[in-house]
């Protein structure tokens, strides 16, 4: 796209004759938005298309200034999509940029576009559309993501593994339970998206600067137009409501914390301490002089990027916390907040769906792991409340007992003796050892939504269905 870096103060002619002169440099620089809010020039060209269909059907301008409007918008949209657009920082926005050279290629009729409207609306009308339109992509990535955890799922639903607490071995569960846990999270980050999507989907164009017009506009026409489903119902409201944009922040933190702790768990998983996982040449990088380095960068930046996209929700939250109704140029600093979030979420998405798809578990690895750590010790207490009726608290006593012992002799739980383990508690019989076994204790998590592969894999068959693979 090319730029007009000409600051004569004249060339502003859109403020009419309010002011003699035009800003200098430094207020030039300062209230200028075009340098990102270009971005917006799809939305604004809809929402004036929108506007321009009504404002005729209406009869507030002619059909033939509504048709010369339409065709001079369809070619700036080429012009910009093809990058010869001469956008110009003394126009300040996207707004003035497009109406100035729309009335340069038509002539008197597109002074009249901005009939029943002001930038107060309009900006509100593009921002919500665009953000609407980040929803969506956000879903989209999200449903993607689930998909690749969901088949990991599928492929793991009976694979051992250990189940941290302090990231230390708490019970054996089982890979696809790990997987599945995920896909949980996912879902309601998609919700939150779907659900603030819908609370957006309410048209504010028409409520002009803040009071609404006394021109005969159709702002249910104009609504059903860009896809919303109904206009906005109070004018106040309409022009200094950027709930929206807080909305789709705060999910998208949300969500971005979840690939966080993801990503950390990558990062430690495919250590050498852990070898639980292995990611291809795609997602890692060497080192510069340790050859045998083979570092899980891709993870490790990701797990970076919650602090970008919760650093842009507390900025917009600390910008909109003071403003009294209505529209204060403050609201201009919404737009480089929600932009660098919504790049620096779908990259992320994009790039975790990569890996969870890319990585490879190592099941044996993995199998003995679970094993190790006294990991079947909630069993033993378990198995001694059922079979012997001792209190819960007793039974953990005596499975802590033992555990000292097995630490002791340097064994796991299952490598004690009959006499050793009645040495805690006479009532222990041969019977004990059906529930120290990893297996057996995994097989014994039936209760819904527990860890036992038939469980995991009714989970695994919901999902599909969900999410349209069934």
């Amino acid at each position: 796209m090319t730029r007009d870096s000409n600051k004569d103060k004249s060339a502003n002619s859109m403020w009419g004759g309010r002011f003699a002169t035009g800003p200098d440099a430094i207020m030039t620089a300062i209230n200028a938005s075009i340098s990102f809010d270009q971005r917006l020039y799809a939305q604004d060209i809809a929402g004036s298309r929108a506007h321009a269909a009504m404002l005729a059907a209406q009869g507030i301008i002619s059909p033939e200034d509504a048709t010369a409007i339409r065709t001079g918008l369809l070619t700036i949209l080429s012009e910009i999509e093809a990058g010869q657009f001469p956008f110009s920082d003394a126009l300040e926005d996207i707004h003035l940029n497009i109406e100035a050279r729309l009335t340069e290629r038509i002539g008197e009729a597109g002074k009249r576009l901005h009939t029943g409207r002001s930038r107060n609306d309009q900006v509100a009308v593009d921002f919500r559309l665009w953000v609407r339109d980040q929803c969506d992509a956000a879903i989209a990535g999200l449903t993607a993501l689930m998909q690749a955890f969901l088949a990991q799922a599928e492929a793991g639903a009976d694979w051992i593994m250990p189940g941290f607490t302090h990231l230390q071995t708490a019970q054996p569960v089982t890979w696809g339970h790990h997987m599945l846990a995920y896909v949980e999270m996912l879902a309601r980050d998609r919700g939150r998206f779907e659900d603030a999507r819908r609370r957006m989907n309410e048209c504010p164009l028409g409520a002009a600067a803040l009071a609404g017009t006394g021109f005969p506009i159709d702002r249910h026409a104009t609504a059903a137009a860009l896809g919303f489903d109904r206009p906005t119902a109070n004018s106040l409201d309409s022009v200094s409501d950027r709930d929206f944009a807080l909305e789709f922040l705060s999910a998208s933190a949300i969500c971005a914390t979840h690939l966080s702790r993801f990503a950390e768990e990558l990062v430690i998983w495919s250590t050498a301490q852990f070898r639980f996982v292995k990611l291809s040449d795609k997602w890692t990088t060497g080192s510069s002089i340790m050859p045998q380095k083979k570092n899980p960068d891709a993870a490790e930046l990701l797990r970076a990027k919650i602090g970008r996209i919760l650093g842009a929700t507390v900025a917009l939250f600390t910008v909109m916390k003071g403003l009294p109704l209505t529209y204060s140029k403050d609201m201009q600093e919404d737009k480089e907040q929600v932009f660098d979030a919504a790049d620096t979420l779908m990259l992320a998405l994009a790039a975790m769906t990569g890996m969870v798809s890319d990585m490879t578990a190592q099941k044996d690895t993995l199998r003995a792991a679970a094993a190790s750590g006294f990991s079947t010790a909630t069993d033993l207490a378990d198995w001694l409340v059922r079979a012997l009726g001792l209190p819960f608290r007793e039974a953990h006593h005596v499975t802590g007992r033992l555990v000292a012992l097995a630490e002791q002799k340097g064994c796991d739980l299952p490598d004690l003796s009959l006499a050793e383990l009645t040495s805690a508690h006479p009532g222990i019989t041969q019977e004990v050892y059906s529930v120290l076994g990893v297996d057996n204790s995994v097989r014994s998590r039936v209760s819904y939504g527990g860890t036992a592969p038939d469980q995991v894999k009714a989970q695994v068959t919901r999902w599909k269905a969900a999410l349209g693979q069934g």
